[in-house]
Formats: C-alpha cells, sequence, structure tokens
C-alpha cells in the first residue's frame, strides 16, 4: 500500500488543535520541563500527554509574544495566577465596585473611576493603584467636583469580569473564584475602595437630655445589594460592627469599630 502524502500534515493540525485546548498551566509546565533540560518523552510523561502534543509546544510551535497590558495581567500571563500588588488590586475593585465602570464597546477597552474632590489623596491613590495592577498610562479629566482617572488597556476585562451592561445594581454583581481570596485576605484593602468610592466619615451631632454629643461615623451607600453585601462580609471578617440604617445605607458608630476602620480607611479630612 502506498504512504499517505498528507499523514504529517494532519499530526500537526491535531497537535496545534490540541495546544489550544489544554489550559496553558499544562504548556507552561511541559516547556518549562523541556526547558529544564527534560527531553520531550519526559516533559509529555511529567504532564500526562501524547509526544507529538509536547513535541509541537517545544520545538515547532514559538511563545506568542505579548505586549502592553498583557505583560502585567496576572490572569493571561502563563503561570501567573496572583496579582503583583494584591493589594493594590482589592483597592482598585473596592473603587470599581463604587464609583468606576469599564467601557469595552471601544476598539481599546477603557477602565474609569471618578473620584471626589472631598478625599484628600484619593486621585493620587486611585492612579497609583492603576499603575501598580496593570495601566502604563493614567489619565486625568477634569469634571465638576470630581475628576475621572482613566486608563485604557486591552486586558482590564480580564481583571474586572463584573463589567457587564447596564447599572451595576441592576445586575448580579458576584466575585469570581479566584477574586475571592484576594478579597478576603486583603479585606481592609477592598474596604478602603469601597468607602473611598461610595462611603464617607463625619463627624455626628447628637443632643441627648439637652446635652450635645459629637462621634466620628462612617456611613457607605449604595443601591446594589450584592456590593453592599460584599462591604458587609469584609467588615465581619475584620470584626467591624456595623448596622444598617435604609436598605441602601450601612452606618459604622461605635466607637472602636470606628477606630478599626481608621486604620484600613483613613478619615475623610
Amino acid at each position: 500500500m502506498g504512504s499517505n502524502p498528507t499523514g504529517d500534515t494532519e499530526t500537526v493540525v491535531r497537535a496545534f488543535e490540541d495546544g489550544r485546548v489544554h489550559p496553558p498551566e499544562i504548556r507552561a509546565r511541559a516547556r518549562q520541563a523541556f526547558l529544564s533540560g527534560a527531553t520531550v518523552a519526559e516533559a509529555a510523561r511529567a504532564v500526562g500527554l501524547n509526544y507529538r502534543t509536547v513535541w509541537h509546544w517545544c520545538r515547532d510551535r514559538p511563545e506568542p509574544k505579548q505586549h502592553g497590558t498583557a505583560l502585567r495581567c496576572f490572569r493571561c500571563r502563563e503561570g501567573v495566577r496572583v496579582p503583583t500588588d494584591p493589594a493594590a488590586y482589592a483597592y482598585l475593585l473596592g473603587l470599581y465596585l463604587g464609583d468606576g465602570h469599564l467601557v469595552t464597546r471601544a476598539r481599546v477597552p477603557v477602565l474609569r473611576i471618578s473620584c471626589s474632590d472631598s478625599w484628600p489623596g484619593l486621585i493620587e491613590a486611585c492612579d497609583d493603584a492603576m499603575r501598580r495592577v496593570l495601566a502604563e498610562k493614567v489619565q486625568r479629566v477634569r469634571h465638576p467636583g470630581c475628576v475621572s482617572v482613566q486608563s485604557y488597556g486591552t486586558h482590564w476585562p480580564c481583571l474586572f469580569p463584573q463589567h457587564g451592561p447596564g447599572r451595576k445594581h441592576q445586575r448580579p454583581i458576584v466575585l469570581a473564584d479566584w477574586q475571592r481570596p484576594i478579597v478576603e485576605a486583603q479585606a481592609g484593602d477592598f474596604l478602603r475602595g469601597l468607602f473611598h468610592s461610595d462611603g464617607c466619615r463625619f463627624a455626628n451631632r447628637v443632643v441627648v437630655r439637652g446635652k450635645a454629643y459629637v462621634y466620628p461615623r462612617y456611613m457607605f451607600n449604595n443601591e446594589s445589594a450584592d456590593i453592599m453585601g460584599l462591604c458587609q462580609q469584609a467588615l465581619d471578617r475584620l470584626g467591624i460592627a456595623w448596622r444598617m440604617n435604609r436598605r441602601n445605607s450601612l452606618s459604622v458608630a461605635r466607637r472602636e469599630a470606628v477606630a478599626a476602620l481608621d486604620r484600613h480607611v483613613g478619615p475623610k479630612s
């Protein structure tokens, strides 16, 4: 019988298709083993795949070049699954859930966060967090009473899967599985972002039996029940007492609770 002249081509095509469906972590492990001195057969056995597929990864196809924000996106880089600065990411996520929005309809997605002039240092803190998390460039657009801090980047949608059409309080806001451990470990930074966007700290004045009392108090207001729930969970994780005084309004008023929140959020002055 004659040989099939297309056999090798079909094998390579199948290997190429296999390489697209296997998780990138597997490809990275195989390539790392090969680059560390293992043979292709040894690398294939290490990841439990056939020789030809691993040969294709190690010999026949160079790694795709990454440019711009792809180099910094911890969701897309092989072998990296956590942010290089978890505190900055948790803070930026809190800001985004409060006063941020992600525009994906344009050619390049843009993350915009509205920063109130009433928080000294907020604009700089937001700018810094964007750069620490992903941004190469950050722009500031002045509006009455606030500044829109924004950054264009193809990979912003990778980091904020809560984006979607319509207002946040009109759609479910649920943390992805990979976001939960970051927010849990960085609950204080996450709260700082939430309160810097949709919260305030002020001097509450009350009169009891003719005597005036003044004490600091935090308020957090948000129309989304899901975002309010995330705020409550973070406060609970840090042991900070809170109560709901309205459907969309949370209060932190006990002296020890305010002092604890101060350590994470810092007063508005």
